[in-house]
């Protein structure tokens, strides 16, 4: 099943930003499958903000990715630190080709394309309040069972 990317307001992005976007969150699902949680994209958070790719582990553990796609589309980006509040650890998104020396340097940095990931920085802990953790649990299993639901219908 392909993921379709939503509108959230921002300038379109150009059909080959679109495709390399496509690449690095695919990317970013497997390294966070091989990391050992369960991805979902595109998880619009209580306050309304969508992340990319959300991450969930056996112990509750939320991590969150930020995919970039080109330096246009980070820096038109002012809404990611709303969403450090929202997960445990936060990293933003690239391809190797993305100059790494733009993303701050106190986020985690993954390097990603179509087949996998690599963590080139580790994120700080941010440690998420219990209150919050467990409406962002609930809430990430419901759309994942929403989702799971919705494909078995179309099937």
């Amino acid at each position: 099943m392909a993921i379709k990317f939503i509108n959230t307001g921002e300038p379109e992005l150009s059909e080959e930003e679109e495709s390399r976007t496509a690449e690095i969150t695919r990317g970013v699902r497997r390294l966070f499958l091989d990391l050992g949680f369960a991805p979902l994209c595109e998880l619009t958070l209580i306050t309304g903000r969508r992340v990319d790719v959300a991450g969930l582990n056996k112990k509750g553990e939320m991590i969150v990715a930020e995919v970039k796609s080109s330096i246009p589309d980070f820096k038109s980006d002012q809404k990611w630190t709303e969403y450090l509040d929202h997960c445990d650890r936060f990293f933003f998104a690239v391809n190797r080709d993305f100059p790494t020396e733009l993303i701050p340097t106190d986020v985690g940095l993954i390097i990603a394309d179509g087949y996998g990931g690599t963590i080139v920085r580790e994120s700080p802990t941010l440690k998420l309040a219990p209150a919050r953790r467990k409406n962002l649990t609930l809430k990430f299993a419901r759309v994942a069972a929403e989702r799971l639901t919705g494909f078995l219908d179309e099937s």
